[in-house]
């Protein structure tokens, strides 16, 4: 099976402020993010099953509701798999994750530190993962870089993630791109945590650095959790796939190890949501 355990979903009215005003500095005036139900349905033929995510970052400019999400995902529940998302800002995080779980039947936590300005390891957050823990809700985190000129990078590192594994034994998290570009960093989180996961998502366009990043968990030794994720919109299964079976190519003539094909193809076939514990 080809499970994308990463995708987007929204409304043009829900990406506005800064992250588009940013995202047009860093990829061009023209550039559009949103993507509708009409283009993501069309998309998602190109895979067994996805998840797809909300984003609580309103002061950041990128808001995709719950029940939004939820809703979505709810016409075609035997194929995708909503993840909520909530702010650690807002007051008792935790009950409106209860709600997300009981109410819109959301299977997941997505949080992004640089989006929704919040230091993963300060305390006031823990609620909000212990409710996560209790209710089995993996935590989905972009724990990496942005162009998002206010996003504070000083909580980005992956590293950060370490004590809420040690606080958190028994939550599943995963870190979204590798952590990119501290992949080894996150890769050290992943080898040291049973319960936390990287996937591959949106390193496609960057060949040199997806070529380090698979080759750091190869000899660490754990590319079995390694999971497949595009970023879609911004990239699609086919162009994922296509990118990991080329990876070699970056070191093609020299020396240099190669990532065994046998990995690259257990990647792109990981059985996500029975690791996850959300089918």
């Amino acid at each position: 099976m080809v499970f994308d355990c990463h995708t987007h979903f929204a409304r043009e009215t829900d990406i506005t402020g800064d992250f588009l005003f940013d995202a047009r500095h860093a990829w061009g005036k023209d550039y559009r993010i949103a993507c509708n139900k009409e283009e993501h349905t069309a998309a998602m033929k190109q895979c067994d099953g996805a998840i797809v995510l909300a984003l609580d970052a309103e002061q950041a400019g990128y808001y995709v509701p719950n029940s939004y999400v939820a809703e979505y995902v709810g016409k075609n529940s035997s194929k995708l798999i909503g993840f909520a998302s909530i702010n650690p800002n807002r007051p008792s995080p935790e009950r409106l994750l209860e709600e997300a779980r009981r109410e819109f039947n959301l299977r997941g936590l997505k949080l992004a530190p640089i989006y929704q300005f919040f230091n993963p390891t300060d305390r006031i957050c823990y609620p909000l993962y212990a409710k996560a823990q209790e209710l089995k809700m993996p935590i989905m985190w972009h724990q990496g870089t942005s162009y998002l000129r206010k996003g504070p990078l000083e909580y980005c590192n992956p590293v950060l993630l370490d004590p809420i594994a040690r606080a958190f034994p028994d939550l599943k998290m995963i870190i979204a791109h590798i952590g990119h570009p501290w992949y080894a960093e996150a890769v050290c989180v992943v080898r040291k945590h049973t319960n936390v996961f990287a996937d591959v998502s949106a390193l496609g366009l960057r060949p040199w650095q997806m070529y380090n990043a698979l080759l750091c968990a190869v000899e660490y030794g754990v590319e079995d959790k390694l999971l497949f994720g595009t970023d879609f919109p911004f990239f699609d299964c086919n162009s994922t796939i296509a990118a990991l079976r080329r990876v070699n190519s970056v070191v093609e003539g020299t020396n240099m190890p190669r990532i065994p094909e046998d990995i690259i193809e257990a990647i792109i076939n990981r059985n996500t949501p029975e690791i996850l514990e959300i089918v």
